[in-house]
Parts: C-alpha cells; structure tokens; sequence
C-alpha cells in the first residue's frame, strides 16, 4: 500500500521561500506520477504542478508558474516542491499525490493522497 507523508509547511511572510517534502513508502517512487495540490479555507482543492516517470517532465499550473518548481529525487523516493516569492494567497494546506497509470492535474487523476501540510503566508 502507497503511503505519502508531507512535510516543511509553516508560517512565512509574504516573500519567502518555503520547500515541501513529500515521501513515498510501500511501493516503488519512481513507478508514480507525483503531484501538488492545495486547499485553502473555504476552497475546493486545486492543482498545483506534477512531474511524470521522469525528472523532466514537470507541469505548473499558471498560478504558481515561475515562483514554485516541482522536483523529483528517485534515490530518496521523494518529491520536491520549492516555493518562492510566496503570497498571502498561497495560504493552503499542500498535499502531495501519486498515480502509477497516468499523467494529470485532476483530482480523480491520483489514487493516493498524503494528510497535507500547511502553508500559512502572512506578515
């Protein structure tokens, strides 16, 4: 059974920097898909970025594009999500996802889902 465990959310001003972890157990990491999602307050859960099979191939929503970058690290069976420049309105809790069929950005396109870590940007 896929376990996804998040980590590196906290309380940051507006303009920091924050990374987020992800750890993936139970299975083989580089058979998935990986994706960020969040969810703010009174929000549906949206999509964030996702990286397929390989490294290179990474997707952001346009919302994030060129302040988050999503990475992958096989050898530590973890997914990286790198986030600059943060605004109130990242403010969410971050959850990781994994897939082993399939490249997407929709909710119903992960099978597996971390608890989530929360992101509060605030001065």
């Amino acid at each position: 059974q896929v376990q996804l465990v998040e980590s590196g959310g906290g309380l940051v001003l507006p303009g920091d920097s924050l990374t987020l972890s992800c750890v993936l157990s139970g299975r083989t990491f580089s058979n998935y898909v990986m994706g960020w999602f969040r969810q703010a307050p009174g929000k549906e859960r949206e999509f964030v970025a996702r990286v397929g099979w390989t490294a290179d191939n990474k997707y952001h929503a346009d919302s994030v594009k060129g302040r988050f970058t999503i990475s992958r690290d096989n050898a530590k069976n973890t997914v990286y999500l790198q986030m600059n420049s943060l605004k109130p309105e990242d403010t969410a809790v971050y959850y990781c996802a994994a897939d082993s069929r399939r490249v997407g950005i929709r909710l119903d396109d992960y099978d597996y889902w971390g608890q989530g870590t929360q992101v509060t940007v605030s001065s």
